[in-house]
């Protein structure tokens, strides 16, 4: 399950079915270490056949809204808000590295 606030900015972002299947996929892929397309559509809960599974979910990873600056920073920010005062003083580190062919973002 996701934590209250990343709904809170991820239901502003997705619709709701967009909003499940990212909740599906996250439990997903905190229980499987092995992560590819067939993979995942090979484990997804959704009760139709494969390759409609795996459509539905390329189609899902190929939303304009799972951006970095439509998604995650306003997540960042929420969680900046909530957790530090106005004029408290802070540092965050964020770094993004490529792995393979993955980029990730690390905020810290």
């Amino acid at each position: 399950m996701l934590p209250p606030f990343y709904q809170a900015c991820l239901s502003a972002q997705l619709s709701q079915i967009h909003l499940i299947t990212l909740q599906m996929l996250v439990a997903l892929l905190q229980t499987e270490r092995q992560v590819s397309l067939e993979r995942l559509a090979t484990l997804f809960a959704q009760p139709i056949q494969f390759e409609s599974r795996r459509r539905n979910l390329q189609r899902f990873l190929l939303l304009p809204q799972l951006n970095i600056k439509g998604l995650w920073f306003p997540i960042v920010k929420y969680w900046l808000k909530q957790h530090f005062k106005r004029h408290q003083r802070m540092s965050v580190v964020i770094d993004r590295t490529a792995w393979k062919h993955h980029n990730l973002l690390m905020v810290s």
